[in-house]
């Protein structure tokens, strides 16, 4: 098992309703963390379409997960 820290932003913290959280979790790679966290938390989005950044760099899904990361979801955003 590994400790991670996840935040939140838009979308992904009004589903999860927090806006962040540490957690034990045995996933291998950010895509397994992402899928874990879709099915907590009803995240609908594809993985394709979220960036990641792991301890405050981007970051990609396939990586391994590392303990005690800073783990982020960054759903898309619209601007104006």
């Amino acid at each position: 098992m590994k400790s991670i820290n996840v935040k939140y932003f838009a979308m992904f913290r009004e589903l999860a309703g927090k806006e962040s959280e540490s957690l034990q979790v045995d996933c291998e790679t950010y895509s397994d963390l992402y899928a874990f966290l879709s099915n907590k938390y009803q995240f609908l989005l594809p993985l394709e379409m979220v960036q990641l950044a792991v301890n405050d760099e981007f970051s990609q899904h396939g990586h391994k997960v590392r303990d005690g990361a800073d783990v982020v979801f960054i759903p898309p955003v619209a601007g104006g």
